[in-house]
């Protein structure tokens, strides 16, 4: 059936050709072209087709474009081939535009039986339907296209399936987007609660500053008039002390000569009273009036620094030197050690004499009595020991600190010495009683530094709070306070007159203060490095500082207080160097009489492991110790 109408469709293409390209005269029918016929073969599918076909081989020429083949073109190449004139080919007609047409019902039932998979339903189909159109039965109706309305409805179903697909993804995309500003909204409301909160506080805290601002504008002035008062009053004070102390030194020199004018007795009898022991007593007594100070009208030209040399190094301890000091009479240095030992040596052959372990933490200071017969060494066991060379023993333990202490120094007549803790106080022992007497409190840090005040009942503290102290011994009353320096105090000393003091700090900063003025006399820089100790020789005028930088810098007080700039840069005056750690400790050598001596004197330094002393001719140098030096 199918090739039947494929075979109705190719007879009217050809009748519609040979309509065109034949001759309307009939007489050029009979002389021209040959006629060809089309014979309708209806081919069964029972008929058994036993015809062999041969195999045609085709030339180059026979070879057409790839594109399907149309019938013009097949009559042309059929004429070419039997030896025929062939016209032309006529140029091709236009494309006819394409027009939608309608579906008829058969075709529409025909695709959906194949698009759903009936092929034998398809099969019956197509029989009866062909049956039923040759036989007439069917009408123009039955057979006309498919209505609009089923096309329609197909046409939306694909249409509301592909939209609900991009409303389900719009719906996904909706829901994200809503997660996110839900999100956001949570994170802008918790924004700004904690700004309404920050700014509460705010007015909070400018509320609190402006009600501040206004009581201290009111106690302002009142302070600083107290404050001129109270300088007024403290500087008054110590010039009518001193005025004090000094008619009564006079007083009391006149009363020594005159008493010893006035004793009688023989040298022998002299000297059984000298020679004769003591009876212990109960304790020591402060005395009353101060001892006149013979360095006060010692007049003495200053160090020549020049002469300084390093003389001998001394291999000390088997760990750090923490601290030296010189014997009042002999020459001899004692130093301090972080092996819980202290060694005394000559100087400057460097030979040991004694040495002394009893301490359970390292030392930290060690102190010559003032006659030379005792020994006191600080530790950081909290304790303080007194060493008796007679019986070459521990004489004395003191253990009232509750932490360790820094510094000792005695009082000039021996009964007493005075020891600064890490517990911010100092305390004053009675080394006749084995007891302490008095208790300074007041620093609000640890207390680094203590040095009496010569030939007076006054002592000096530096603290860990940044200040330097005057305290009466007898009253246990801080005398006076000095503000300025901005870190730590490592050390003060006094000069041998009295009048002046001078501290250390961290900074490498050193103050020298005037105590009977209560002022700042100078400063002077020895930085970078951290400033650890101090001492003054015995005029005064030169002063040894110990740098952490591992020298031992000299300079000019007198110098350094001059208003003159180019004077004032020439203070220092040497850096004395040999050591190769930070300088912890550093001391002169006393002299007893009070004059230059033309024996060999020394400064022995102190470095870690090592001793160094130097030796002068004819005048005193200081001795220095370091804290890590191996030699």
């Amino acid at each position: 059936v199918i090739v039947n109408r494929h075979l109705l469709r190719v007879r009217e293409m050809a009748t519609r050709h040979f309509s065109a390209s034949s001759p309307e005269d009939p007489a050029e029918l009979g002389s021209g072209d040959e006629t060809f016929y089309l014979e309708q073969v209806t081919i069964d599918d029972d008929d058994d087709d036993e015809y062999e076909y041969e195999g045609v081989e085709l030339e180059d020429d026979d070879l057409t474009d790839e594109g399907e083949e149309d019938l013009d073109q097949a009559l042309r190449t059929l004429k070419l081939k039997q030896g025929m004139a062939v016209d032309h080919a006529p140029p091709p007609p236009e494309r006819p535009e394409m027009q939608e047409r309608p579906e008829v019902v058969d075709d529409f039932i025909r695709n959906f039986l194949r698009k759903v998979g009936l092929h034998h339903t398809l099969d019956s189909f197509q029989r009866e339907w062909y049956a039923l159109q040759q036989e007439g039965k069917l009408k123009e109706e039955d057979v006309g296209s498919v209505p609009d309305v089923y096309l329609r409805n197909q046409y939306l179903r694909d249409e509301v399936k592909v939209m609900k697909e991009k409303v389900e993804k719009m719906e996904a995309i909706a829901n994200k987007a809503r997660s996110t500003w839900d999100k956001f909204r949570k994170e802008r409301d918790f924004h700004k609660m904690h700004h309404k909160r920050v700014v509460q506080e705010k007015n909070k805290l400018v509320t609190d500053l402006k009600r501040l601002k206004n009581h201290y504008a009111e106690y302002e002035p009142t302070l600083g008039a107290m404050r001129k008062k109270y300088e007024a009053a403290m500087k008054e004070k110590m010039m009518m002390k001193l005025e004090r102390d000094r008619l009564k030194a006079k007083v009391g020199a006149l009363e020594a000569q005159v008493s010893q004018l006035e004793a009688i007795g023989s040298a022998a009898e002299l000297e059984e009273v000298t020679t004769r022991p003591r009876p212990r007593q109960t304790g020591a007594m402060l005395p009353r009036q101060p001892r006149p100070n013979p360095y006060i009208g010692l007049s003495e030209e200053p160090r020549a620094v020049e002469a300084f040399s390093l003389q001998t190094t001394s291999s000390a301890h088997a760990v750090g030197v923490a601290a030296v000091t010189h014997h009042p009479t002999k020459q001899i240095i004692a130093t301090a050690s972080d092996d819980c030992s202290w060694k005394m040596w000559t100087v400057p052959a460097g030979e040991l004499v004694m040495s002394g372990e009893g301490h359970t933490d390292w030392l930290s200071s060690i102190e010559f009595h003032p006659h030379g017969s005792h020994l006191a060494t600080g530790s950081g066991d909290c304790t303080v020991k007194l060493w008796d060379f007679r019986t070459a023993s521990c004489s004395a333990t003191f253990s009232d600190h509750t932490q360790a202490v820094w510094d000792v120094a005695w009082h000039d007549l021996g009964d007493f010495l005075v020891s600064a803790s890490m517990d911010h106080t100092a305390k004053l022992w009675d080394t006749v009683a084995g007891k302490c007497k008095a208790t300074f409190r007041g620093h609000v840090d640890s207390i680094n530094s203590v040095c009496f005040q010569p030939f007076s009942e006054n002592l000096c503290t530096g603290s860990g709070d940044k200040t330097v102290s005057l305290w009466d011994c007898r009253t246990a009353l801080c005398i006076q306070t000095f503000y300025g320096h901005v870190n730590a105090v490592s050390s003060v000393a006094f000069s041998h007159r009295g009048d002046r003091v001078a501290s250390t700090d961290a900074d490498g900063v050193v103050k020298l203060w005037d105590v009977r003025k209560v002022t700042e006399f100078c400063q002077i820089y020895a930085g970078p490095h951290p400033a650890n100790h101090c001492a003054f020789d015995r005029t005064g005028s030169i002063l040894a500082v110990a740098s952490d930088d591992g020298t031992v810098k000299v300079f000019n007080t007198e110098t350094a207080a001059s208003e003159s700039l180019e004077e004032r840069a020439g203070a220092h005056l040497s850096d004395l160097r040999g050591h190769d750690e930070p300088v912890q400790s550093l001391c002169f050598e006393p002299n007893t009489n009070g004059t230059s001596s033309r024996a060999p004197l020394t400064r022995p330094t102190a470095s870690g492991s090592e001793v160094q002393v130097a030796v002068v001719g004819v005048i005193a140098a200081p001795v220095s110790c370091s804290a890590v030096d191996s030699e």
